[in-house]
């Protein structure tokens, strides 16, 4: 991460590293208004592959998804672009959900609310299925970060086609699935007995999307736990995807 980056006029402080992964590096910042996340593609090859393009377009692409959805409670406000593959965005004060996370009751009803506001602005947020992208702010109010696979959709041109309507539709309703998953887990006393049932109903393709990635998933947390151990691994987050 770099020490320094200008945004306009405004300088912001390099404080430490929140996540490192295959696509992408995220760090923490001090501006001139308080703290801000930096989130920097990939410019560096792979295995003499060229990704500079692809650090570039992700970002620019992730950035006009946070801008897709502000305005709404729960989404970090974007600041802007920075270089050829970076942007920044407020910092939110809390911390992603954990497995045993303490949650207030009215958490995932405002979570609920915050997914059903994405979707009205034909969007699908895709990712709820990892708690991390879900963060408890020290309000106490649920908080969506990370929008590397977000879908918008809004029904102009080929959009408006029925296979575009189909698809957001089913990416909708796997975000419902998932945000119920993490209640049944964290706050089962809160389900409703429809609730209960649509956590326990699992969609044809999500279990297809399982079927594919879990190999993936595994080899990836034993390759990390074997760089833990032989101390490869010093970033802090470089585990998290």
């Amino acid at each position: 991460m770099p020490r320094q980056v200008a945004y306009g006029q405004a300088h912001y402080e390099y404080i430490q590293t929140l996540k490192h992964d295959f696509f992408a590096a995220t760090g923490l910042y001090r501006g001139p208004n308080g703290l801000a996340v930096l989130k920097l593609g990939r410019v560096t090859d792979f295995m003499s592959l060229p990704m500079r393009w692809l650090g570039r377009y992700l970002s620019r692409r992730e950035a006009r998804m946070y801008q897709a959805a502000q305005g709404l409670a729960g989404i970090p406000r974007l600041i802007g672009m920075v270089g050829e593959s970076g942007f920044l965005h407020e910092y939110v004060p809390g911390r992603p959900l954990h497995r045993r996370e303490s949650v207030p009751d009215a958490f995932f009803e405002q979570l609920a609310a915050l997914l059903a506001a994405l979707h009205g602005r034909h969007m699908a947020y895709v990712d709820l299925n990892k708690r991390e992208n879900i963060l408890r702010g020290d309000d106490g109010r649920p908080y969506l970060i990370d929008f590397q696979i977000s879908l918008h959709l809004p029904p102009t041109g080929w959009r408006r086609l029925p296979p575009a309507r189909w698809l957001l539709a089913l990416l909708q309703r796997a975000d419902r699935y998932h945000c119920l998953k993490h209640k049944r887990r964290l706050r089962p006393d809160l389900l409703t007995p429809a609730e209960r049932a649509g956590a326990q109903h699992i969609d044809f393709w999500i279990r297809l999307h399982r079927f594919l990635t879990r190999p993936l998933t595994y080899l990836r947390r034993r390759t990390v736990r074997r760089l833990r151990r032989t101390g490869r691994i010093a970033v802090p987050g470089a585990s998290a995807k």
